[in-house]
């Protein structure tokens, strides 16, 4: 479930120092967010078409690549971005093993560097729970300015209803979410799963739909 690990709040530059260094002095195999197969709701999506066949997209906070790779594996236009640079040489190392080639790069959710409209698809798989909440609405815009019209958003985030230490500082809502992403986005299929004790975080599994006209005011 992605880097709800070690997750934690803070400014960008704080972020960006932690996760820069989050792969120093270690394997990535060693990591506790390291996912060696697929997030499971990836591959549902695939099985079911929700993320169409050969569609480009992107994964936002993609670690050491396994979403990616699965992706790429199976004919998508697949690519990555990662805050440490460190996940992106694991990713890559992993892709030359398995000699694939998709899109790789050191990037920030918060400012990506890519034209608007660029991706069918975009996965956040423990990304946007690591956010100061401060930064959200920044993220909202991003992703919805590099997916295009009708593109898809899946995204999974630790929920509030995970009451352990472990995790990270802040657990989203339902509503939260909503909130933030709503005004660009169509929740069109929301999944809680919670977890047992010792056995993961509690966690939310949401498809989402990039409109393609303005959200109707309230009436």
């Amino acid at each position: 479930m992605g880097k709800e690990g070690v997750a934690r709040q803070g400014s960008s530059s704080e972020q960006r120092a932690f996760w820069a260094s989050a792969y120093d002095g270690r394997s990535y195999r060693d990591l506790p967010w390291f996912e060696p197969t697929p997030s499971a709701h990836v591959a549902r999506a695939v099985s079911d078409a929700f993320l169409p066949a050969g569609a480009s997209v992107l994964d936002v906070g993609c670690g050491a690549g396994s979403n990616v790779l699965f992706l790429a594996r199976n004919g998508f236009d697949a690519h990555g971005i990662d805050l440490s640079p460190g996940a992106i040489s694991a990713a890559l190392e992993r892709a030359r093993e398995e000699k694939l080639s998709p899109g790789l790069r050191v990037g920030d959710a918060l400012a990506l560097e890519f034209p608007a409209a660029r991706f069918d698809g975009l996965i956040d798989n423990g990304c946007f729970h690591t956010l100061p909440l401060a930064s959200r609405a920044t993220y909202a815009r991003e992703v919805s300015r590099v997916l295009r019209p009708g593109g898809v958003l899946l995204l999974s985030w630790v929920a509030r209803e995970h009451t352990t230490p472990w995790g990270p500082p802040h657990r989203p809502s339902l509503a939260e979410v909503t909130k933030v992403l709503e005004r660009d986005f169509l929740f069109v299929r929301t999944e809680f799963h919670r977890g047992a004790d010792g056995e993961g975080p509690s966690t939310y599994d949401a498809r989402l739909v990039r409109r393609t006209r303005p959200q109707p005011p309230p009436r």
